[in-house]
This record gives structure tokens, sequence and C-alpha cells, in this order.
């Protein structure tokens, strides 16, 4: 396919992309449209190739009406949407954590002789990204699972899916629901980021940006 083409199609899906606030109740997401939304999140990118991230697809009526009052921000597209996605983000991720040594060792099958001649060179990056309490390392995961939930909107514009991405909740009631349901584990997980996914009752605004001037800068 031409370049100009694939540019032009690529543009095409993020000015159709809106935050819907009010999907069509009766227009469900096929489960093969789903699953590419679910793979463009799953192939995201994160530091280190580390994937400190969880997607709980929230389908059941009842446990969404349990939701409801604790996420201000999804009043109409939790009881509307065809999919509803609690993004989670993995908590505790130190350079020596067991989670990160078996991601390093197993999946991305880095030699444990490599990984230990890096451990200098992680322990410094925690240093200067200043990664060194609790707070910080889930506020570091969480900045990651935004790159999953852009490729997911994204990915679901591009087969004409809507999308509304969500953080109006109740941090502290949402994980007491999700812990008590065993959802967080063993406490290795925090709610990071909703998002929620159908099809539209109506058309969005017309997308209005910045100029690429006052955004971009080249120095």
């Amino acid at each position: 396919m031409d370049r100009t083409v694939r540019k032009l199609e690529m543009l095409e899906t993020f000015n159709y992309r809106h935050a819907t606030k009010e999907f069509d109740p009766e227009k469900k997401i096929s489960e093969e449209d789903f699953q590419f939304i679910l793979e463009a999140g799953r192939l995201s990118p994160s530091s280190g190739g580390n994937e400190p991230w969880r997607f709980l697809v929230v389908q059941s009526p009842e446990f969404r009406k349990k939701l409801a009052p604790h996420v201000s921000g999804a009043m109409r597209q939790l009881p509307t949407s065809s999919h509803f996605v609690i993004i989670l983000a993995r908590k505790g991720l130190t350079f020596d954590s067991p989670y990160l040594i078996e991601q390093q060792t197993q999946i991305l099958q880095m030699p444990l002789e490599v990984l230990n001649k890096m451990r200098p060179a992680y322990e410094q990056f925690y240093h200067d990204l200043h990664l060194d309490s609790e707070r910080t390392l889930l506020d570091w995961s969480s900045k990651q699972t935004y790159l999953a939930l852009g490729n997911m909107m994204t990915a679901a514009a591009h087969i004409r899916v809507d999308s509304s991405p969500i953080e109006g909740f109740d941090l502290d009631a949402v994980n007491n629901l999700l812990q008590k349901r065993g959802l967080l584990g063993n406490d290795e997980f925090s709610l990071s980021v909703m998002v929620a996914f159908g099809y539209r009752v109506r058309e969005g605004r017309p997308k209005r940006r910045r100029s690429f001037k006052e955004i971009a800068k080249f120095v």
C-alpha cells in the first residue's frame, strides 16, 4: 500500500475517534473485533518490556451496577457500553522484584547472567527517575498503562468502534471492590484507568486541537 494512503488512513482514524459519552446499548462488538482491540493493548510498548498491566473486561451487569456508585465519570458509559475495561497497574516493580526477574528471563528470554551484569544500570535507572517509594513505583506503572490505553482506543477507532477513557472514579472504593472479588492478585495490582467501548448514538463534535506550530517545537 502506498505510504501516503497509509498516512491518510491513520489520520482518518485519529479524526474519527472521540470520547463517546453514551453508546447504543443494542449494538455489541463482535468477539473477533474485541480480541483485536485487546491485542493492540497486549502488544503495546512498556519500559523494559515489563508489561506492568492487566486488563479486566467487565461484562457482568451485576458487577457494573456495583461499580457505578464509585465511577462518576462513567454514569452513561457503564450501562450502555458493549465492553467495559478496567486497566490495572502492577505495584512494587523494583529492579530486583521477582516479577521483573521472571519477565526478563522467562518471557524476554534474557540469560540470568546478562541480567545480573545489567543490575547496576537498572539501579541507576531507578535512582535517576526517583523510583524509591510505593507511590512513585505505582505512578511509573500507571504511566505505562496509558500506552496500552491509547493503542486500544486507536485500534478500536480504526475498525470504527467507539471508546471513552475514564478517570472519574473513587480509587480506594473501586480497589476495595476489586480486592473483595480477588481481582487484584495478592495485592499485586491497583486500579489505573478505565475505558468503555461500543458504538456511538450520535456523532461527536468536530475535533479541535491547538495548531501544529503551537504544539511541536524543533530544537
